[in-house]
């Protein structure tokens, strides 16, 4: 299947901007010049496979920005080797058969990168582990005690609990390999701390952050102590390594103990929050597992995946042993360790190795009869892994090539070993010495643990202070919101009473005016619409034989003329033409309709009368006027019928004429 690499070098350090050169089945593409957001935008689109640079370093302090933002399945590779073992870019080439252009520009370097990468050269750097640390805690502080205090605590731990194992329902059902790690209290959970051995983007659409509720959970990929280059292509096989027996104890803490085939102790080691990289490492640097052991059953995720790895025998116990069982094992191994990882670990290797034991002990009695006791260690390697004594003897011997034999120096020639054993006795000073100032370090920590906890007494005695001072605080701030709220509902009711008093006057002065008789009081809208005609409607309501005056009528329809007919309005004036559908409707259903220059009115702010005299004459004779138009329009309609029927009468009569002759 073909691939996507992307080779990059630095134009310019400061504003950064970087050289990209493709490489795609095989062709080369010149894709431009590109700024460092520009360039993981680019990449984040693309989704190459290799990015392939001459030094990472170039990328400066946004080194780890970078490779955060790489797409899963994007490997960052530097082709030139691992930081104090690079070769030149040019020598590279050279070796590996690349022609370079006689100009040495970065677009060159680049194009270079890409090409080296393509063919399989350089060491992919790897920032993260495949495991991602899962925290599920109280999200809020649970203030001064009390009952009620009490309760919100045990509902928070029991949210917790819930949680907890809502989330590790869904890592089993996905299949994902974890330990956990939990904090019991109030029949709940104060804390739970999951380590899962999966990459971030394995639990997307799994497991989704939480913040600022009363249960929070975060979510964190373990980086790498330090950066890791790992080659494209395998290097030279692994030299062959004692064989040992390797007991694990996963978790937030863990615990390795090896034993060689002997069932002698190799190593018992623990550290919190060890990366499975740390893990491996370790591992590897004591010897080669043939067995890698548990202490419970079933067997962890983790343990599952180290025996993997090492294509190792996963040794599992019919059943989890109990304490008392794993301190008998350490009591017959005649040792004590620091921690109950270590014991654990220990106790795992040492049943795994007890139950193999009659085996080893018939394998080292034959190879004693054969003399080859000094192929121990590999010959029962293979009878751990399957094979029977003599195909385990015909491997080990097919391995050996032919040796020369080894000259016996002549006793003058021998080699003087005073100075090593003076070394010898050096270093086990050195070691004893060390070991005094492990244990002066250790008391120091204990103090040190001491002085902490009573500062994390006082600090939660200060949050509690601080806590009342903010409850103050916020009671404070709701007080004064609420004053502001009601001050300002009571200014708007101050303004619906003023302008219902103005309201009042104005009904008042328009009654006095309609029993004076005189004058004929008009109830005023500002704009032909619904809004005005429900204001009107509120103050001084519409009702029959009301005359409405309109200041500007534009933009009203025919439903706004209708609902005024419903009402029986005696007339409108309005003070600019009225649209064509609204005066069809009042004019059809006989309401008089005037314009400002027909009828006088007098009008002082919200108020306007018009002389009774005058308007009931302008009524008078608009509905006269209006009557005439009428009847002359069906004397008109009349005639044009009388008309039509004249000329259809002709046409039939000549018709019928024609068809005579």
């Amino acid at each position: 299947m073909p691939i996507l690499i992307l080779g990059v070098d630095i134009i310019s350090e400061n504003p950064k901007r970087f050289a990209v050169v493709s490489w795609f089945n095989g062709k080369l593409e010149k894709k431009g010049e590109f700024t460092f957001y520009r360039l993981v935008r680019f990449i984040r689109a693309k989704r190459p496979d290799i990015i392939a640079m001459d030094n990472i370093h170039e990328l400066g302090d946004d080194l780890k920005k970078f490779l955060r933002a790489l797409p899963q399945g994007t490997k960052l590779v530097q082709v030139t080797g691992r930081p104090g073992e690079q070769k030149s870019l040019w020598s590279l080439a050279k070796e590996n058969g690349i022609r370079v252009g006689d100009k040495f520009d970065p677009y060159e370097e680049a194009k270079v990168c890409a090409l080296l990468a393509s063919k399989g050269v350089g060491y992919e750097v790897l920032a993260f582990e495949d495991e991602v640390i899962i925290k599920v805690s109280r999200g809020r502080s649970q203030g001064k005690g009390g009952w009620s205090q009490d309760r919100y605590r045990r509902r928070v731990h029991n949210l917790i609990q819930n949680k907890v194992r809502e989330i590790e329902e869904t890592l089993r059902r996905a299949d994902i390999p974890f330990d956990l790690e939990v904090e019991e209290k109030d029949y709940g959970l104060a804390r739970g701390e999951f380590k899962v051995y999966a990459s971030r983007e394995e639990l997307v659409g799994l497991i989704k952050p939480m913040h600022g509720g009363d249960v929070e959970i975060r979510i964190k990929p373990v980086e790498r102590k330090s950066l890791e280059f790992v080659p494209l292509k395998s290097e030279k096989a692994i030299q062959v390594r004692k064989s040992v027996i390797i007991g694990l104890d996963p978790g937030i803490t863990v615990g390795i103990a090896a034993l060689d085939l002997d069932g002698n102790i190799v190593a018992v080691y623990s550290e919190r929050n060890m990366a499975v990289s740390d893990i491996v490492r370790f591992i590897s640097d004591v010897g080669h597992p043939i067995i890698v052991a548990t202490d419970v059953n079933p067997a962890p995720g983790l343990v599952e995946k180290i025996a993997r790895s090492f294509k190792a025998i996963l040794y599992v116990p019919r059943e989890s042993l109990r304490v008392e069982e794993k301190n008998e094992l350490l009591r017959s191994l005649g040792i004590s360790v620091d921690d109950d990882h270590q014991r654990d670990a220990l106790a795992a290797a040492y049943k795994a190795y007890l139950r193999l034991k009659p085996k080893l002990d018939h394998v080292d009695a034959k190879l004693r009869e054969l003399g080859l006791m000094k192929k121990s260690n590999e010959i029962k390697a293979l009878v751990i892994q399957g094979y029977n004594l003599g195909e385990a003897i015909m491997r080990v011997k097919l391995r050996e090539k032919p040796k020369e034999e080894i000259k016996v120096l002549p006793e003058e020639e021998s080699v003087d070993v005073t100075p090593y054993i003076e070394k010898i006795k050096e270093l086990e000073k050195t070691i004893k010495m060390l070991e005094r100032e492990n244990q002066e370090l250790r008391a120091i920590i204990e103090e040190q643990k001491k002085r902490i906890e009573k500062l994390g007494d006082k600090l939660a005695y200060y949050d509690e202070e601080v806590r009342a001072k903010v409850i103050r605080s916020k009671e404070i701030e709701i007080r004064d919101k609420r004053i502001a709220y009601l001050e300002k509902e009571l200014k708007e009711a101050k303004a619906i009473i003023e302008k219902l008093s103005r309201d009042l006057v104005l009904a008042k002065r328009m009654h006095l005016l309609e029993l004076k008789g005189s004058a004929v009081p008009l109830k005023v809208l500002e704009s032909l619409t619904w809004k005005e005609i429900e204001k009107l409607e509120r103050s001084a309501r519409i009702k029959k034989d009301d005359v409405i005056y309109v200041i500007n009528p534009s933009g009203a329809g025919k439903s706004i003329a209708e609902y005024l007919v419903e009402k029986e309005i005696k007339a409108l004036i309005s003070a600019k033409t009225l649209p064509n559908n609204v005066y069809e409707v009042l004019r059809e259903n006989k309401v008089p309709v005037f314009y400002e220059d027909e009828i006088k009115v007098k009008r002082v702010d919200e108020f306007a009368i018009v002389d009774r005299e005058e308007l009931e004459k302008a009524i008078e004779q608009r509905l006269a006027q209006w009557e005439e138009e009428d009847r002359e329009k069906e004397i008109q309609e009349f005639l044009r019928l009388v008309e039509e029927y004249r000329i259809e009468r002709i046409k039939e009569l000549k018709k019928k004429a024609e068809e005579e002759s």
